[in-house]
């Protein structure tokens, strides 16, 4: 009998959630248990030479189970979406052929979307409209920008953050060529591709307690030696002009080191916006109806019961 196109397709296993709930502990579980391997899809961890800031499975943890799409750039380099859409497909592709369980496990909901449903075609800008904004950007700074967007698309300024300013300037720029905000190019896609069965697990837990979990793991990276390795990634000559070294964390130890700010106070915002920057992940995720929400500590025999149930079904 011939397989059906529904039983040829991959089966993905997708544990998201946001920053600190412990989706590489388990996912590291998972994979060990049910002879998987996983596929990254957090967009910091693409990145060489920034492990503890993006708190990158160690080499141990990586000995354990092996990790996809890490370490695949120099924080120099650029890397999008559409590239991470596909080396993703093709890993995917990888581990089906050689019958493994597949995890891709991460925070970043774009690269979860773009992965498993399809990128949107891009729509055609006007570069002189791209160089005017950054110029705007320079002279006004990013918060105007960022407040312009809330007026011409509101639904794509709520799910980005204002000091995302490559998205931002995107953003306004389709908006400004074409006349129809980005959303409505988003909308119109629905990000319609379907290769792949899949059971999206969501890990959530108290607030609180995340937001206890989050403090804590800082404390950890700072005592790992983040500041350490911002220092190092500066003296290899990459500048805090980079979009990764003005990510969440590495940006507040750019400006410790040129005495911009105490330790102490960096801290404090490095948590702060980890806190902020979580809240943002859940509400995107919780916008997908497909995802079955977890507790990590709570339900952890429940969690290994439902992905064995749906890998079997492969098979």
């Amino acid at each position: 009998m011939v397989p059906s196109m529904e039983m040829d397709r991959p089966r993905v296993v997708i544990l998201l959630g946001p920053t600190g709930v412990g989706k590489s502990k388990l996912a590291i579980e998972l994979a060990e248990a049910l002879g998987g391997e996983i596929i990254n899809a957090d967009s910091m961890q693409v990145y060489r030479y920034m492990d503890i800031g993006t708190a990158k499975p160690t080499p141990e943890e990586q000995k354990r189970v092996k990790h996809h799409l890490i370490d695949l750039v120099t924080p120099d380099q650029p890397f999008h979406a559409a590239l991470y859409r596909t080396l993703g497909r093709t890993v995917i592709d990888q581990l089906h052929r050689e019958g493994k369980s597949i995890f891709v496990v991460g925070g970043t909901g774009l690269y979860i979307k773009v992965l498993l449903r399809g990128i949107f075609p891009s729509p055609s800008v006007d570069p002189k409209v791209r160089e005017r904004l950054k110029r705007e950007a320079e002279e006004k700074g990013r918060e105007f920008l960022y407040e312009r967007l809330k007026l011409v698309d509101s639904k794509t300024a709520t799910r980005l953050h204002p000091n995302d300013l490559y998205r931002v300037i995107r953003a306004l720029e389709v908006f400004e060529s074409t006349g129809m905000p980005i959303s409505f190019f988003h909308e119109q896609h629905r990000f319609g591709e379907r290769p792949y069965e899949t059971l999206k697990i969501g890990l959530e837990m108290d607030r609180k307690e995340l937001y206890q979990r989050i403090d804590e793991r800082v404390d950890r990276m700072m005592e790992r030696g983040f500041l350490e390795e911002v220092k190092g990634l500066l003296q290899m000559g990459y500048g805090e002009e980079l979009k990764p070294m003005q990510s969440l964390g590495y940006r507040q130890m750019v400006q410790v080191l040129k005495n911009q700010l105490s330790l102490e106070e960096a801290i404090r915002l490095v948590k702060r916006d980890t806190r902020h920057y979580a809240k943002r992940q859940w509400t995107w995720f919780k916008a997908d109806p497909e995802v079955r929400w977890r507790n990590p500590l709570d339900d952890r025999k429940g969690i290994f019961g439902e992905v064995r149930s749906f890998l079997k079904e492969r098979r």
